[in-house]
């Protein structure tokens, strides 16, 4: 069965994360944005100052090439589809976690609800690109919710390369189990 606090503490974990994501893209496409208004004004003050077109050529080749090559940055990293795509996956993560917190345990269709979320959830996992996240984020969120003893996303677990450290007394639990049940 699917527990809800678990499931609750993956949204939440999720929502801060792609929140994370979602500015730092906001941050990347802002940095582009100030260039391209740079080289557009200059363009302009180049083709206004001059009455001869031959004086601004080698300008104008300069500013043009700049342009372009951040335009085509811009258009290979896409900063902001990025930026788009985070704050709109923040937003699901964040409306699934609202719900996960109005179910009632004792409501009739519980289990058939939690399920339904659950799926939900799964789909927005498979949703979440990852590797556009920076792994500093991955870390953080990770960390921030081992250390408050709260369940993390299998994605910000292992992929992240946090690993919760257990007590001997927990892994000696573990290789008991084992042993049990090879003797069954």
């Amino acid at each position: 069965m699917i527990n809800k606090d678990k499931l609750l503490d993956k949204c939440e974990a999720m929502t801060l994360l792609c929140t994370k994501a979602s500015s730092y893209w906001s941050f990347v496409k802002f940095c582009f944005n100030i260039p391209m208004v740079l080289t557009s004004s200059a363009m302009c003050i180049i083709n206004s100052i001059s009455e001869d077109a031959n004086e601004i050529k080698i300008p104008n080749i300069v500013v043009n090439a700049c342009s372009v090559l951040i335009m085509s940055l811009l258009s290979s990293i896409k900063p902001s589809e990025k930026f788009e795509l985070f704050k709109k996956l923040s937003q699901q993560y964040m409306l699934l976690s609202q719900e996960i917190e109005m179910l009632e345990d004792n409501d009739e269709d519980y289990k058939n609800k939690i399920n339904i979320m659950s799926m939900k959830f799964d789909n927005l996992i498979q949703d979440t690109s990852f590797e556009d996240v920076p792994s500093s984020f991955k870390s953080s969120v990770a960390k921030l919710y081992y250390d408050v003893d709260r369940y993390v996303p299998i994605q910000l677990n292992g992929a992240a390369g946090n690993m919760k450290k257990r007590s001997s007394r927990e892994i000696r639990g573990v290789s008991n189990i084992g042993t049990l049940s090879e003797n069954v």
